[in-house]
């Protein structure tokens, strides 16, 4: 068995969500100045996809290869969830930005502070900060037996 090499370019402790995009600049743009991402890299000529750090998650952004986004499709296919330490000011940002709010900031019952946002191309994101320490079958959930 061959141990996990390390790579400056992808982290490896993390699972690395690709997002699919109608147009990568103008995405990479949109993100970096709504929701404040930061470009690592980006490759293609013209741009075909984009590697990007919200705090310390990362996310690729790619071209869509025959795939609708879920503002085409008319239904989202999946939601992410980025945790920040001030979820408030990020919130206060997106929202002053003109960004479609589809969750008002509010503490869950699993207690976490979050709020929901969709991006330019309908995708669903949420922000979060960790609120309380719950246990999950203290609010309702069922813990797997190990």
């Amino acid at each position: 068995m061959t141990s996990m090499t390390s790579n400056r370019s992808v982290p490896t402790d993390t699972v690395l969500p690709h997002v699919v995009y109608q147009d990568v600049a103008k995405a990479t743009e949109w993100l970096t100045r709504i929701f404040g991402f930061s470009e690592h890299y980006r490759y293609g000529e013209p741009v075909s996809g984009a590697q990007m750090y919200a705090g310390k998650a990362c996310i690729m952004v790619r071209n869509a290869r025959g795939e609708g986004s879920p503002a085409q499709l008319g239904y989202g296919t999946q939601s992410l969830t980025i945790f920040l330490d001030d979820v408030e000011a990020h919130y206060a940002r997106v929202k002053s930005a003109g960004a479609k709010i589809v969750e008002e900031l509010h503490e869950t019952i699993y207690g976490e502070f979050q709020y929901g946002v969709e991006d330019l191309d309908g995708h669903h994101w949420l922000f979060s900060r960790h609120a309380r320490d719950l246990s999950p079958d203290k609010w309702g959930a069922i813990i797997a037996k190990r």
